[in-house]
């Protein structure tokens, strides 16, 4: 075993800054002008090199194209581009069905975030489009603003055509508001935000908005007239809708869902468990596409069974308007929850895969990667999108290698829209359903996490269950406002009530260590070292306070304080390390047990205010108590919180040390009364 031996002079933190020049922190006079004015300067400063690296950085395809190895790279992304493209027709038409709009505006959405997101993303293997999470939340603020009547006659044009442009047109504004709201965020620099959802919330919201998905799509299996429920309660609901419904079931459709669901399911497993063998995925959803369309035609389904079918897809694009701005107030409720939700997917998703493949992304460019795709995507009449798991997987199993692959998926899908889109207008509304339910696969796979949750963190457990059963009871988008709340409090939880251990010595080492859980830690006779591990702020102040209290006897020793007469206190002197005088010079009657503390504050990030002043208090205790307090191991900013709020009046700097074994070596050597003008630590 390797040896350490050190031998040095015992250092309080102002000896440390006068010997090895650290620089202390920042004055109390300084200028909040003065670093404005800095920081102003420092950011308006411009040259050539700096303008192209902003221009890089807000374009990033003229930083990665340049560089683009043509023979190594193409092959891969014009592979996983196209494949992903087959892959977004049906799931487009599928979740346009999810979003209450006609199936053609999917195609939109699958087309033109796919190619902006080429020119302004960073992530290399990230596929934009519809996603079955931000589509529900869209359907459900469609649903409630544009219902669907119950005896909608499907025979008068004109009214089917009205309503669904108002629709179209609800989708549209949420859209457009999504993006200009991650635009403004992109501008504040709000990227950090997504932080605040952490991986259980986001797994318990995505599984249990999965369910919601499912349950959704019931009435499209079974060729059910039902409204779409909004609100608290929606899942429960429809099944009681779908239920009493049962008896109008349309056999035709049920018995084409289970077809579907028979053939989609397996291919599914196959693609997931042989998918390293295999060069590219079998494309289930585009076959059952083309075999279900042509059997509806073959057999016309739609007059003699009465099976929904999707209808007329015009080719082409529409032309470019603005959204119905007017509706803007009444979903923007709605839009900031959903611009929150599709944000953090899609930069989830994007630090997996720059993680797997080695590179980095930015966080605050996909806040303007993905607002201009909705804002632009809007004016072409198209919903909220965003990245997408099932076809990101695909994408990089494919080979893809760079944000190029998005150019091939978009040149699939614009076929589809220019030309071969019309014939699709025999293709059964149920067979979208079905591919819509096989998609969530994932999600609902994410259940098997929960064993190794449990063992890893309890409380990661609760807030994936909390979070689950507010989703799945309430709604989509206040359950997930509960579980960002819970988890938050959970971090508030665990601050207010950190443990304070005592700290005991391993002999003949510098190491300290809770006595609670080393037994062979012991504690130095007449001191007491505390290890407090979180920010002492206004929250648990008190809890810190008392904890203190009763680990030191600040109560007792203050009783026997006041107790005694005026000239029959304690008498204490403050020494400093240069001095021989001890710090533990006491009565020798005293029945004090705990002569000094040494507060280690290694683990303290931050004090606020309310803090410092309740150390302040603390200090003015056991001065009158007899204890001598000493403070060990602060960083900067709690030290310059700590001068600025007036502790230094009551705590000499002499009493504060660089590490606790500099304060302990102090105490102990003191004690034992060493006669040295330099004292020394010798491990």
């Amino acid at each position: 075993m390797s040896n350490l031996a050190l031998y040095r002079g015992i250092y309080t933190e102002e000896r440390f800054q006068q010997l090895y020049g650290a620089s202390g922190p920042p004055q109390e006079g300084s200028s909040l002008a003065g670093v404005l004015k800095g920081k102003l300067s420092q950011g308006c400063q411009c040259s050539r090199a700096a303008a192209w690296g902003f221009f890089q950085r807000r374009l990033p395809i003229a930083s990665w194209l340049p560089r683009y190895q043509l023979k190594q790279w193409l092959p891969g992304d014009l592979v996983a581009g196209l494949t992903v493209g087959i892959v977004h027709i049906p799931q487009g038409m599928a979740f346009a069905l999810l979003t209450s709009v006609a199936p053609v505006y999917g195609l939109y959405t699958s087309f033109f975030p796919a190619l902006l997101y080429m020119l302004f993303g960073t992530g290399r293997h990230i596929s934009t489009g519809t996603f079955a999470v931000v589509s529900l939340m869209t359907g459900s603020v469609v649903e409630r603003l544009v219902p669907e009547p119950l005896q909608s006659n499907s025979t008068v044009p004109g009214e089917a055509a009205l309503l669904e442009g108002q629709r179209i047109g609800v989708a549209a504004a949420m859209a457009f508001l999504v993006g200009l709201l991650m635009i403004v965020m992109f501008t504040l620099h709000l990227g950090f935000l997504s932080t605040y959802l952490s991986e259980p919330v986001i797994k318990a919201f995505t599984s249990g908005a999965a369910l919601h998905v499912v349950v959704s799509q019931l009435q499209s299996l079974l060729g059910l007239p039902l409204p779409r429920p909004d609100g608290c309660f929606a899942i429960f609901q429809t099944l009681s809708s779908v239920v009493e419904a049962l008896p109008l079931t349309n056999i035709a459709e049920l018995l084409i869902s289970g077809l579907c669901l028979v053939v989609l399911v397996p291919i599914k497993e196959i693609n997931n468990r042989y998918r390293s063998r295999m060069w590219v995925p079998i494309p289930g959803e585009i076959i059952m596409v083309l075999l279900a369309t042509a059997i509806c035609f073959a057999s016309s389904l739609n007059t003699h069974y009465k099976v929904q079918i999707v209808g007329h897809l015009p080719a082409g694009f529409p032309q470019p308007q603005l959204p119905a701005l007017h509706l803007l107030p009444q979903v923007l409720g709605d839009t900031v929850a959903l611009t929150f939700v599709a944000y953090a997917i899609s930069v989830s998703l994007a630090m997996i895969y720059a993680e797997k493949h080695h590179y980095i992304i930015d966080p605050n460019q996909e806040l303007l990667a993905h607002g201009l795709s909705n804002l632009v995507s809007s004016l072409f009449t198209c919903f909220p999108s965003s990245a997408t798991l099932a076809t990101t997987n695909i994408l990089e199993s494919a080979g893809g290698r760079t944000q190029l692959s998005g150019l091939f998926t978009s040149a699939v899908v614009l076929i589809v829209l220019i030309w071969i889109g019309p014939l699709f207008y025999y293709l059964p509304k149920c067979v979208l359903a079905c591919i819509n339910v096989t998609s969530l696969r994932q999600m609902f796979l994410q259940f098997q996490d929960l064993p190794e949750l449990w063992r890893i963190s309890r409380i990661d457990f609760a807030v994936w269950v909390v979070t689950w059963l507010s989703v799945v009871v309430l709604s989509v988008d206040l359950g997930l406002g509960v579980g960002i709340v819970f988890s938050m409090m959970t971090v508030v939880c665990r601050t207010q009530r950190a443990e304070c251990s005592v700290l005991g010595r391993a002999a003949d080492t510098e190491i300290y260590k809770p006595v609670k859980y080393n037994s062979k830690c012991f504690e130095i006779p007449g001191v007491k070292i505390l290890s407090y591990q979180a920010p002492i702020y206004y929250g648990n102040r008190s809890f810190f306070r008392d904890t203190l209290s009763q680990l030191v006897g600040l109560d007792h020793s203050l009783k026997q304080y006041e107790d005694q007469g005026p000239n029959n206190k304690i008498k204490m002197d403050i020494s400093t390390v240069e001095s021989s005088v001890s710090v533990l010079d006491k009565k020798q009657n005293s029945s004090i047990s705990v002569q000094a503390v040494i507060l280690d504050f290694s683990g303290v990030s931050f004090v606020d205010s309310a803090g410092a002043r309740l150390l302040i208090q603390v200090c003015v205790e056991c001065q009158k108590a007899g204890v001598q307090m000493h403070l060990a191991a602060c960083n900067a900013n709690v030290l310059q919180t700590l001068s600025f709020c007036g502790l230094m009046h009551h705590l000499p700097p002499q009493q504060i040390f660089v590490t606790v074994h500099d304060a302990a070596s102090y105490l102990q050597q003191t004690t034992e009364n060493v006669e040295q003008k330099d004292p020394t630590i010798w491990v």
